[in-house]
């Protein structure tokens, strides 16, 4: 009896590590801050007060301000679930005054597709029967002492031939 109901306790006590606890991730800034945020009034400063600083700013334009804000909630096997997201982006003249303050959420997301075609690549189709058949022949270990008249003698010694240039051979040399 005593056994079931520690080994009843300790199945319970496990639940809470298959329970999704969400994960905030970002900047994670609420509607009442940047609502304080007025366009042709508030500036940088009062950005950086009442939101921090920005998650990034516009590749090309400083004057873009991005925060990014997200929950996740951890799934087995696979990449976290999103389940609430939110981006809001400031644009600030070049004074410092927020000229226009946008919010973004999951709707406004653009997802990129794969694009499904090939890149091609140079040379032929072989199949392996014919890459077998190929390379019958091409890799002989004595080909090298065959070649040379003196098997173990000569100037080149054994398997070496002086055929490269600077030993009047036919490598490349200049008429």
């Amino acid at each position: 009896m005593a056994l079931g109901l520690t080994t009843g306790l300790f199945l319970l006590s496990g639940c809470s590590v298959f329970e999704n606890s969400p994960m905030p991730r970002g900047s994670l800034i609420e509607a009442d801050d940047y609502n304080q945020l007025k366009p042709g009034v508030s500036n940088r400063a009062d950005a950086l007060d009442l939101l921090g600083s920005p998650t990034s700013k516009a590749t090309f334009d400083d004057n873009t301000w991005i925060y990014v804000s997200m929950m996740t909630a951890p799934t087995p096997a696979n990449f976290p679930h999103i389940t609430k997201q939110q981006v809001v982006v400031l644009n600030f003249d070049q004074a410092g005054t927020l000229r226009s303050l946008r919010t973004l959420g999951p709707k406004d997301a653009k997802h990129p597709g794969m694009v499904g075609d090939k890149t091609p690549t140079p040379g032929t189709k072989i199949n392996i029967l014919q890459e077998i058949i190929g390379n019958v022949g091409r890799y002989n270990p004595m080909q090298g002492m065959m070649n040379n008249s003196s098997f173990g003698g000569g100037s080149g010694g054994m398997g070496m031939s002086n055929n490269g240039p600077g030993h009047g051979g036919a490598g490349n040399s200049l008429p």
